[in-house]
């Protein structure tokens, strides 16, 4: 049985502030009370967030030691000097690499290479084994993009050897910064820049930037650029404001309108050549698809494989012909098929385990272990089993003679504290408030699980043990108005700090016929209608929620929570409520 959802209505807007936004925007009040939710509480901040402009991109030189990184990779483009473009094997590196890498490559640098980690064996960051590979190819210049911000000792290593370092990063940096040429990295605290929520692809779009600004490049050579980076914001869950909000827009035009010839490829495999992409279009189909280079193991014995899977994606990425992208496409789909039967595999067994034993299923947290899963799918594992379970969630395996793992958590429950209050028994760890990634060896297994399980039992809120869906406002189904959607489209792009909005809509009730629909049976698609007048009959699907389908095919009401969204369906476009969750009417 699905755990029951906590329904939670956000505090509503002052109703003299909303109406006047109403008014003066001509919008329903229903959209105006969501700016006003957002802080947009002026007309004119209204009217930047609907309209944004590249203009008001922030100078990338505002950025602490961008005036040294440019200088330095001016003096390897003038002295044909060898640079390696690095990045880790994610999305956010993958991309990263390909955006600064074709930029160089356009201003007719061609002394120039690129390095993704081998995340078996080489892990996440800068490594020795990429060092040492750049010295024997001769490299003397590294550009290090989303990791490198802790890489002290590696940094060093590298300029003992001739290889000085460029670092844009986007992570929190330690007390010390490494002594590279320039680090980039807004969360610096000696940084002023003002915007701090860059995805590590962003920081190197700002480098870029400011190496066409210097040498008089119009922007409008670098603007090709965005459809990679706009993948990379939506891939790696930064905050849709500010700066990246504007990024995004115009990533998402390019994107939809004219995208590289890599890019051109996966949206063909992902069907979405058909209509309009958006930011949850990259996430789940686009995204997943790059990310699953990164996560298959290579073959260790072919002297002539990739280095990594990831330079699989970034070779996509970079690639200029529509017939060699088409071949690159399908090895990565290919990839992306082979992980998701995998994670599928993993997680049932994970499942398995878990109902077996009731002593697990009565604990406030996960933490399990298998050394024959693969390591890059774990965290893909522990996202599945909090969708089952809901509580904070850490998935082993072993690797190169360690214990690796990654962890996820709920909303509002501090993961890393609870990972790092068993420091003592890991050999390193990293991550943030909602997901983590741990080493330790093998004998400190049943402790870790312990100590952590004991942690979360002290310290988490029950309240936090139970899903919520936060509901921006209650909606009439007359009120969804070609205007209202067309209002409603404005707000795009959505993401975190702009997520799309949820309403609610009372007393609700089957009209037509509803249908368990998908390979299980698991989703419910139906026609509801609201008996308000005038009556309103509108499309519905509740993906992973069959539950209520005899109810509801009763004609019995519903109250339901949902999003407003476009489905398109052999060339016609249709309004859709994707259903987040189901109440029944009992009175």
């Amino acid at each position: 049985m699905p755990i029951e959802k906590r329904w939670v209505v956000k505090p509503q807007g002052n109703p003299e502030a909303v109406a006047a936004m109403a008014a003066a925007l001509g919008i329903a009040p229903v959209l105006a009370n969501l700016l006003v939710q957002r802080g947009i509480d002026t007309v004119e901040k209204a009217r930047k967030f609907f309209n944004p402009h590249l203009s008001d991109l922030h100078d990338p030189f505002l950025m602490k030691d961008m005036d040294r990184a440019v200088e330095r990779v001016e003096r390897a483009v003038r002295d044909h000097e060898k640079i390696m473009v690095y990045g880790d094997y994610d999305v956010d590196g993958t991309t990263a690499v390909a955006l600064v890498y074709k930029f160089l490559r356009h201003i007719g640098h061609k002394n120039l290479m690129f390095y993704i980690p081998d995340r078996y064996t080489e892990g996440y960051g800068i490594s020795i084994k990429g060092i040492d590979h750049a010295v024997r190819k001769g490299a003397t210049l590294i550009i290090a993009l989303d990791c490198g911000i802790k890489a002290m000792e590696k940094v060093v290593y590298a300029k003992n050897r001739g290889v000085d370092f460029i670092i844009c990063d986007h992570h929190l940096p330690a007390g010390e910064i490494p002594a590279a040429v320039a680090v980039l990295d807004a969360k610096r605290a000696d940084c002023s820049y003002p915007f701090d929520e860059l995805s590590g692809c962003g920081v190197g779009f700002k480098l870029v930037q400011a190496y066409a600004q210097k040498n008089r490049i119009p922007f409008s050579e670098i603007e090709p650029l965005l459809d990679l980076l706009v993948v990379s914001i939506a891939s790696d869950i930064v905050p849709l404001t500010g700066e990246n909000r504007i990024l995004a827009h115009y990533g998402l035009s390019r994107l939809n309108n004219n995208p590289s010839k890599g890019l051109l490829s996966i949206i063909k495999i992902c069907g979405l050549d058909k209509h309009s992409i958006t930011i949850d279009d990259i996430v789940f189909k686009i995204g997943p698809r790059i990310n699953a280079a990164g996560r298959m193991r290579m073959d260790e014995n072919d002297e002539n494989a990739a280095p990594s899977g990831g330079h699989a994606a970034v070779n996509l990425l970079i690639e200029g012909d529509e017939v060699q992208a088409e071949e690159f496409g399908s090895v990565i789909d290919a990839f992306n098929q082979d992980r998701k039967c995998i994670d599928r595999s993993v997680t049932q067994e994970a499942h398995d385990f878990i109902e077996r034993n009731p002593e697990m299923k009565r604990l406030k947290s996960t933490v399990i272990y298998n050394p024959r899963w693969m390591k890059g799918i774990v965290g893909i594992v522990a996202s599945r089993l909090i969708e089952t379970y809901y509580r904070p969630t850490v998935v082993l395996t072993m690797s190169n003679g360690f214990v690796t793992g990654s962890a996820r958590s709920v909303p509002g429950f501090d993961l890393y504290q609870a990972v790092e209050s068993c420091a003592d028994l890991l050999e390193n760890f990293g991550g943030h408030m909602y997901a983590a990634g741990m080493t330790m060896r093998p004998e400190n297994v049943e402790e870790f699980t312990r100590r952590f399980n004991a942690y979360v039992e002290r310290n988490i809120d029950p309240e936090m043990l139970l899903p919520q869906v936060e509901i921006d406002s209650d909606l009439l189904f007359s009120e969804i108005t070609p205007q209202f959607r067309r209002d409603l489209n404005r707000f795009q792009p959505f993401g975190p700090g702009n997520a799309a909005p949820v309403f609610v809509t009372y007393g609700a009730s089957c009209h037509g016929e509803a249908k368990l629909v998908g390979m299980d049976c698991e989703h419910l698609r139906m026609d509801l209608m609201q008996r308000q007048k005038p009556n309103t009959t509108i499309q519905t699907i509740a993906f992973q929620q069959p539950t209520h389908y005899e109810w509801v095919r009763s004609g019995r009401p519903v109250d339901v929570c949902y999003q407003i969204v476009e489905n398109h369906y052999r060339g016609t476009v249709t309004t859709q409520l994707r259903i987040k969750d189901i109440k029944p009417v009992l009175k």
